[in-house]
């Protein structure tokens, strides 16, 4: 594998990484954080220590290695409590552990949770001793697709959009004290220009707003709705902080207020914010990083990337087939970035059916029945999989928008899974089939362009949505992961010439179609990611490939578009 972007950390194991409060919507005083070295084994082989929460094919793990598949990987380290941490119960967490994780506190079974990127917990009060050990033994097997896997894929085919796969733990394991009878789950749910707050179960207790005061709970819940609300946008990403008190237990949160509605704009149906018309200007956001791959050096990575973008004039990043650490989605709250979230696709994805034939335009845009994904399992656990998501995610006021199936990747009963996403959240947008294959059933009409130009007007019925576009290549020396292979759309040799590039194709193709009903445009991509150099940034971020001057009049005329 290149290593040429590669940092030296992972080869020190001193210090405790991610200290961050891993759960940043639902805060508690007590933390103990378990990150840094853990014993490792892989099918009962010592391999050293692993650098947690790194997956071990990163070089932040210090193994910067991918093991054979169904290999069963181990993590071994101890613990004991601090003093006066212990108030009740002890809660252990563990952020994302691909595929499988079984848990064993000193030698007893304390849990067992499958997929690959939600989080998950368990009580591990009743096990635990002075001094404890604590197991983790993970599962990986990609060549059982029937479990989400996003764009991972084998070593031996990496290349191209295909990115190197990732097993084991790859986000955060915590441990908090809570009371016997404590908060078990909060919901924030903005409704227009109200919140709704209630947790789980329904205990008395008092939920207190600085700006606004006290509030009682009543059956677990309370709806608050300010006079005058500061709403949250972009431009202007103003939290409520908030408090929870039930008897002996106190979390800490925040909500925002903003109002997403589709609304009749002239002849056109637009996606508003707060009432107003407002075009989605986006990017393509894989979520990758050349010494941790799913997960950056330091949670700082993740505003350093906002602020990037924000200076360039985005106000969105579709976060591409992959569910990110709560702290991504904290740092677009807080900063002001809009999220459209994907669902992590699985099933087999076939080259000449879901991507060749649709790009030109072989099919109708209908997925013809014999190209459904049937496989029972695999729909189970898709459908497990977005339940998830929505549940560990939906206190984010910066997502706005759902998307459920990716260019026909993993694709079945559209309409029907639709009903079921809207079921667990009916206060955000649905873009049920990005790019084609449309079914019935969505919130907007979601097309991707590529290698041809944008020509497009909405109809009167559904949002016009761009969700897929561009992809234009520089490669910037000194800064490329693979110098033999060159990945994306359309090649640039200077810095100049990608720029003017990008704002011809927005100045005269993007902004015309906004004055024809477009309401949100996703450019291909934030950064390079291995082979693909089409990133407005390099792979390790060092090397920015805009001008900022030159791409924020680009911002401006499309929300003049939408505004017209």
């Amino acid at each position: 594998m290149p290593n040429d972007l590669m940092t030296a950390a992972g080869e020190n194991l001193r210090g405790t990484p991610w200290q961050v409060y891993p759960r940043p919507q639902m805060r508690r005083e007590s933390f103990l954080n378990l990150n840094g070295a853990w014993d490792f084994s892989v099918n009962f082989e010592k391999m050293g220590q692993i650098r947690v929460p790194f997956c071990p094919e990163s070089r932040l793990s210090a193994i910067g290695k991918h093991f054979e598949e169904g290999s069963l990987l181990c993590y071994q380290r101890t613990f004991r409590l601090p003093e006066g941490f212990q108030k009740g119960r002890v809660i252990l967490h563990i952020g994302a552990a691909d595929q499988r994780a079984d848990v064993f506190v000193n030698g007893k079974a304390a849990g067992c949770h499958k997929g690959g990127y939600d989080a998950f917990s368990f009580d591990i009060t009743p096990f635990l001793q002075e001094e404890n050990v604590l197991q983790i033994c993970c599962f990986d097997d990609l060549q059982d697709q029937t479990y989400p896997y996003g764009k991972q894929v084998l070593p031996e085919k990496r290349g191209g959009m295909w990115y190197t796969p990732v097993s084991g733990i790859w986000q955060s394991v915590w441990l908090e004290s809570v009371p016997a009878a404590c908060i078990e789950k909060l919901h924030v749910e903005n409704r227009g220009y109200s919140v709704k707050i209630s947790i789980e179960p329904a205990l008395a207790g008092t939920v207190t707003v600085p700006q606004l005061g006290t509030f009682q709970l009543a059956e677990g819940s309370v709806t608050i709705t300010p006079d005058n609300p500061h709403l949250w946008s972009p431009e202007d990403p103003y939290l409520y902080d908030f408090t929870v008190e039930v008897g002996e237990d106190r979390v800490e949160s925040y909500f925002a207020i903003r109002c997403l509605e589709i609304q009749k704009v002239g002849v056109f149906p637009r996606l508003c914010l707060n009432g107003k018309p407002y075009f989605f200007h986006g990017l393509l956001d894989q979520g990758y990083w050349p010494d941790g791959l799913f997960t950056p050096a330091a949670p700082g990575c993740y505003a350093d990337d906002i602020l990037m973008m924000k200076k360039l004039g985005f106000n969105t990043l579709r976060k591409h087939i992959k569910v990110e650490p709560e702290e991504f989605y904290y740092q677009c709250d807080k900063l002001g970035m809009i999220v459209f979230q994907d669902m992590v696709s699985g099933g087999r994805y076939h080259y000449l059916r879901d991507t060749v034939m649709p790009t030109l335009s072989l099919t109708s845009q209908k997925l013809p029945d014999k190209w459904l994904h049937r496989d029972p399992v695999m729909q189970k656990r898709f459908l497990a999989g977005m339940e998830a998501a929505v549940r560990q995610l939906k206190n984010h006021p910066c997502i706005c928008c759902w998307t459920i199936f990716n260019e026909g990747w993993g694709q079945f009963d559209a309409d029907r899974v639709y009903e079921q996403l809207r079921r667990l959240d009916d206060t955000r947008f649905i873009d049920t089939t990005s790019g084609w294959f449309r079914q019935r059933k969505t919130d907007v009409d979601s097309r991707h362009v590529y290698f041809r130009k944008v020509k497009l007007r909405a109809d009167t019925v559904k949002p016009l949505v761009l969700s897929e576009f561009g992809g234009k290549t520089f490669k910037v020396d000194g800064h490329i992961f693979n110098p033999d292979k060159a990945y994306g759309y359309g090649g640039c040799e200077t810095r100049e010439a990608l720029c003017d590039a990008i704002v011809k194709l927005y100045m005269e193709e993007v902004v015309p179609c906004a004055r024809k009903g477009l309401c949100a445009a996703i450019y291909t991509q934030l950064s390079d990611v291995e082979d693909e150099i089409n990133g407005l940034v390099t792979y390790d971020r060092k090397a920015e490939k805009l001008e900022p001057g030159k791409l924020r009049p680009v911002a401006e005329a499309l929300q003049r578009a939408v505004e017209e």
